[in-house]
């Protein structure tokens, strides 16, 4: 009797939660589809969450990888031409390779594109933004500068931070730092071109090429804050006010279940409190 409980709890306990993934899923792919027959567009979702690592619930930050592009890039070109494309993202960047490649997919696609960011889209993100027709952002969502990031044995160091370093007097200075200056150097050139070339079209060129040494430079730091106001005032086609029906689909990507939230409130919407009339 013991043992038959036992299976049943560990399958129970195995059963259920993929169950309920399934269920999820099948929730997002409903709302999905009610979204595009709304917009009558081709609908993408890029949302990175904190992930659990087996049984341990180490979190794991997500980011845009090889495999979102090649996913991303496979569902433009099962999309027609004349078929508007809205994409949600949430993400805070990753690899530049591949948001490069969601870029110019997005920019080549014939029809309109709006990407549509309800908290934030920052590094590689804001380069895969910059490649839409419109974006629409929550009016606490933000985007955020695409200066290069070098990665070193030692860390992870900004691109411009490393040229700067360079720019000090330091007699033993070894090969190595010089030839991070030169990598350096070279993101910074890459990066400031493929913004560039994306906005080129959306404004005039002046300011297409201040949009791009603005967000390449390292003028910021690299989780600097941009919101849509400051957004407007780059150039960038940033409206506000983000459909109901995507703050809906955000709640069915939760972040992995922890032992006691971090965040907790009662889930109704408030109508405004009304002070009671005074009796006579």
């Amino acid at each position: 009797m013991f043992w038959e409980i036992l299976f049943l709890i560990l399958f129970l306990s195995v059963y259920f939660p993929a169950l309920q993934q399934k269920i999820l899923e099948q929730r997002r792919i409903i709302m999905i589809r009610e979204f595009e027959r709304k917009r009558r567009s081709r609908v993408i979702v890029l949302i990175h969450r904190q992930e659990s690592v087996s049984f341990l619930g180490l979190p794991i930050a997500r980011y845009i990888s090889i495999e979102d592009s090649e996913r991303v890039l496979r569902a433009i070109r099962m999309t027609p031409p004349d078929m508007p494309i809205d994409l949600i993202l949430h993400t805070p960047g990753g690899l530049v390779l591949a948001a490069e490649q969601i870029a110019w997919a997005i920019k080549r696609h014939p029809a309109k594109v709006t990407v549509f960011v309800p908290h934030y889209a920052m590094s590689g993100g804001t380069l895969i933004a910059l490649a839409a027709d419109e974006i629409v952002m929550d009016p606490n969502a933000v985007l955020g500068p695409v200066d290069p990031q070098i990665t070193t044995a030692r860390g992870q160091y900004p691109a411009a931070s490393i040229l700067r370093a360079l720019e000090e007097p330091n007699p033993n200075r070894d090969d190595e730092t010089l030839i991070l200056g030169d990598i350096a150097r070279k993101a910074i050139r890459q990066v400031y071109q493929v913004v560039f070339d994306l906005v080129r079209d959306k404004m005039p060129e002046e300011r297409a090429r201040e949009l791009a040494q603005v967000l390449s430079e390292g003028r910021w730091t690299h989780d600097f804050p941009i919101t849509p106001e400051i957004a407007r005032n780059l150039g960038l086609p940033v409206q506000e006010g983000l459909p109901e029906e995507i703050y809906e689909l955000m709640e069915l990507y939760p972040q992995p279940p922890q032992q006691r939230p971090t965040v907790e409130y009662v889930p109704l919407p408030y109508r405004p409190y009304r002070r009671p009339a005074a009796k006579e």
